[in-house]
């Protein structure tokens, strides 16, 4: 399997040097030249696997010759063996046509779990057989920093920065990131936004200088490898419920598109998908582009949803790439045009392309509140704020009342328990794992929104890789 930059001037890569690279080296990302075909019999021949299994599978034509089959079903199955729930993923049923699928019962409660913990083992594996150490830099709202650094804690050939909005996460996300104590593990709370981090990390991986010499890698769904992994469990969803006999309809909170992205993957695949639903809070540029055709972005408004407090959605350039009919010429400019203007206009053509599959749903801090509680009396099931968004765009948008929607739950709702008792009345606890979370001592490094300072920071940090 060869990967190409969605701006068309970056090298052809193979995919451990892919996972290696995270951002290609012509600012685009990168993707499969070609995806993988499943038919219906393949599809059928996944029924009855464990999740793992399912993943080797769906991960092993991505992966080709880079990891041997053999050692990428043990590096798969040592990512799902301590998930708190045998299922790894499972679903439950809300309503007569409406499943939520659990994407929280990983390491750090949330869906990032899913690629990160094949994530860290892949780069171990990888690494080790090269002898080569790489730095990771990446920008979280939220889950991502902690699902990787709980990936990356003991990886000797890792050191691992993520940068965080300064005050515009959860307690429980913070501390989750803050009380790790690993030598080679460093949380950032930069002084802005989630764009701001994400900006520096962009900024990071664009001075080549930097990046060459500090061998800088990606965590963030920005690196193929993290997409790759979450394509599996809307074939595990789809499977579940009678795929490939029937097709199925997707809802996915999701703020960078990273996530909803690896469900395109999946139909591109050939597993039959119907719909996507894409749920936001306020912050709602990708609502926006599916109901008028232009990205146009706005201030970022702190929500009680804050991993999609997010304006500009990264993964939306893998899109654009197919939408512009895989021309990285056209792509690379799409891009930087929205990054100067703060605006694209796709035409109506290619518009009217997209609205064949995706929707969007809107949705403030009052009306996620509503749900979290209307779903609690009806069939006393407790949400998280993300994941009730997930719910109310499935019940405002789904199209066939025929074909079964699966909304993604992708954090625990102990991770927002203010948010979650005010909605419900219930103040949901931790699992025992973490139950001391909040008596954990928390270590982090607060930073103006400045890449001089923070690339200083990162350089000067490096070398304690392995300090306790």
């Amino acid at each position: 399997m060869r990967y190409i930059s969605t701006r068309g001037r970056a090298p052809v890569l193979e995919f451990d040097d892919v996972l290696l690279a995270g951002l290609a080296r012509d600012g685009g990302l990168y993707l499969p030249e070609t995806w993988p075909q499943f038919d219906a019999a393949d599809i059928r021949a996944l029924r009855g696997l464990s999740y793992a299994e399912l993943a080797t599978r769906i991960i092993a034509p991505f992966v080709g010759d880079s990891i041997d089959e053999a050692d990428l079903a043990s590096i798969l199955a040592d990512s799902y063996r301590d998930f708190g729930h045998d299922a790894v993923a499972p679903l439950t049923q809300i309503d007569a046509n409406l499943w939520v699928m659990e994407l929280f019962h990983g390491p750090t409660l949330a869906f990032k779990d899913f690629a990160m913990q094949f994530l860290g083992r892949a780069f171990d594996h990888v690494l080790r057989r090269r002898g080569e150490r790489v730095t990771i830099v990446g920008a979280t709202s939220g889950d991502t920093g902690s699902a990787a650094f709980e990936a990356c804690r003991y990886c000797d050939a890792i050191d691992t920065f993520f940068l965080f909005p300064h005050g515009r996460v959860s307690e429980v996300q913070r501390r989750q990131m803050t009380t790790v104590h690993s030598g080679n593990i460093h949380a950032v709370a930069v002084e802005g936004t989630f764009d701001d981090c994400q900006d520096l990390v962009k900024a990071m991986f664009n001075d080549t200088t930097f990046r060459d010499e500090l061998h800088l890698s990606a965590a963030n769904s920005i690196n193929w490898a993290r997409i790759m992994a979450q394509i599996v469990y809307y074939f595990h969803a789809a499977v579940s419920l009678g795929s490939p006999d029937r097709p199925i309809s997707f809802s996915v909170p999701t703020g960078n598109f990273g996530n909803v992205y690896a469900g395109y993957a999946a139909r591109a695949m050939g597993l039959p998908i119907g719909q996507f639903i894409v749920g936001s809070n306020v912050n709602d540029i990708l609502p926006r582009f599916f109901d008028s055709g232009s990205l146009e972005m706005a201030g970022v408004t702190p929500t009680i949803s804050p991993s999609m407090d997010i304006q500009v959605s990264s993964n939306f350039e893998r899109f654009l790439f197919e939408l512009y009919g895989r021309d990285g010429t056209v792509t690379g400019a799409a891009v930087t045009e929205f990054r100067e203007t703060g605006r694209l206009s796709v035409g109506e053509n290619l518009w009217q392309k997209a609205q064949e599959t995706f929707s969007g749903h809107r949705m403030d801090d009052s009306e996620t509140m509503a749900m979290i509680g209307d779903i609690k009396s009806s069939c006393g099931y407790l949400l998280d704020p993300h994941s009730a968004i997930a719910v109310a765009a499935a019940r405002a948008k789904a199209t066939d009342p025929a074909t079964p929607v699966v909304a993604l739950a992708t954090a625990h709702p102990a991770k927002f328990p203010d948010a979650v008792n005010e909605a419900s009345g219930i103040s949901p606890a931790l699992p025992l794992a973490l139950a001391d979370l909040h008596e954990r001592p928390e270590r982090m490094t607060v930073l103006p929104n400045d890449l001089a300072r923070v690339e200083a920071f990162v350089r000067d940090h490096v070398s304690m890789a392995g300090a306790a």
